[in-house]
């Protein structure tokens, strides 16, 4: 992981999760170790390239942890690290605020958003 990581203690935060599908495979995997394609499954719209790409950027931010077994074909588990694990409480308040904002935004227009 780079050394040079921003002063303010925020931006760290949002250059380790900023994006919407690393935020999505750590809720993903909040719940446990899962496979390569369980995750992208899950995640639904993500090319197996981007998947693969942010998984690699997550080991390397010492997010989770990467398990390869050797098999034919190849198993691959991707597991939350502590660090990885201490973002529950983030992804928690971002779903609580999510949720408000819902109830909140289809209460005024009547419907759905």
């Amino acid at each position: 992981m780079d050394k040079s990581l921003p002063a303010c203690p925020v931006e760290t935060t949002l250059m380790l999760i900023s994006d919407r599908w690393k935020v999505l495979i750590i809720r993903d995997l909040l719940d446990g170790t899962k496979r390569f394609g369980e995750i992208k499954k899950s995640i639904g719209n993500i090319s197996q390239k981007v998947l693969t790409s942010n998984l690699r950027t997550m080991e390397h931010s010492g997010l989770l942890t990467r398990k390869v077994y050797p098999e034919v074909p190849p198993r691959v588990e991707y597991t939350l690290t502590e660090t990885g694990y201490s973002l529950k409480p983030i992804l928690d308040a971002m779903g609580k605020w999510g949720m408000e904002y819902k109830h909140k935004n289809s209460s005024a227009t009547g419907g759905s958003v």
